[in-house]
């Protein structure tokens, strides 16, 4: 989640050279919001202020900055008459020497979402593997420990996904905030059905989408009214998952349009 600061603490601690280059006010059609971060060293850059021609731009005088031992700076750009972009706003961006003291002063970027994601098999790590790179919080829940992957790519999982082996699952959704979004994709329709029941009781959720067919949907429907839950809670019950219109049933396309559909949520809901 924190993904950029992590990475301004590492530079610092290695004794690496880097500018923090920052939206400092945003005006119009942009690119990038206030307050948007990007660190650029000598050989790599880490993070993005929008791309294009502004950040080629930015990226250059930031190593102007680090080969001069330059001042910190502030310059203003006209996306349209100084750029060529056709944003048609303007951006001023801070530019200054990484500092410990910036890591003091850095803004906590507030999660998205928060995701029970139940199911660690084909489709569950498909989404995993979207969600590590978004401002999100997962707790990832599955009864068999060694399901979930031991690293993400070539590198460990992001502190925001976090694996949780139980045996009785469907009691981890006791755990959820209220508000929260769950996903449940597990290796059994059983269990499925009882995460299900627990989620629906609970009925204070943002978003719950359960993997399958309408068939499925329409099984678990009449089992549900036969154990007494409510149809309101029933009702907003989303099966299947995806957005509308992506085809394909392979699980990285499937968790595209899982993931987009909990983006969509989140940002009706803000």
């Amino acid at each position: 989640m924190d993904a950029l600061r992590d990475t301004a603490l590492a530079w610092l601690g290695a004794g690496r050279a880097a500018v923090l280059v920052q939206v400092s006010e945003a005006r119009g059609s942009v690119p990038r919001e206030s307050g948007t971060r990007m660190l650029v060293a000598r050989d790599e850059v880490s993070g993005t202020i929008g791309g294009g021609h502004l950040e080629w731009q930015a990226i250059a005088r930031a190593r102007e900055m680090l080969a001069a031992d330059a001042p910190p700076q502030s310059i203003h750009y006209p996306l349209g008459p100084a750029l060529g972009q056709c944003c048609g706003g303007a951006v001023t961006l801070a530019f200054e020497r990484l500092q410990a003291a910036h890591l003091a002063a850095w803004p906590r970027e507030l999660p998205r979402f928060h995701l029970q994601l139940y199911g660690a098999g084909h489709v569950g790590r498909a989404i995993a593997r979207l969600l590590a790179t978004l401002p999100v919080q997962v707790d990832w829940i599955d009864e068999r420990d060694d399901a979930f992957p031991a690293a993400l790519h070539d590198g460990p999982w992001p502190a925001h996904i976090r694996p949780v082996a139980v045996d009785a699952v469907e009691a981890e959704v006791r755990h959820a905030p209220a508000g929260a979004c769950f996903l449940v994709l597990t290796h059994q329709h059983d269990l499925d059905l009882r995460i299900t029941e627990a989620i629906l009781r609970r009925n204070d959720f943002a978003f719950f989408g359960l993997i399958g067919s309408k068939t499925k949907k329409q099984r678990f429907v009449h089992r549900l009214e036969e154990r007494g839950v409510p149809h309101a809670a029933i009702d907003r019950m989303v099966c299947p998952i995806g957005l509308p219109g992506i085809a394909g049933k392979e699980p990285e396309v499937i968790a595209v349009a899982v993931v987009a559909q909990l983006l969509r949520q989140s940002s009706s809901s803000r």
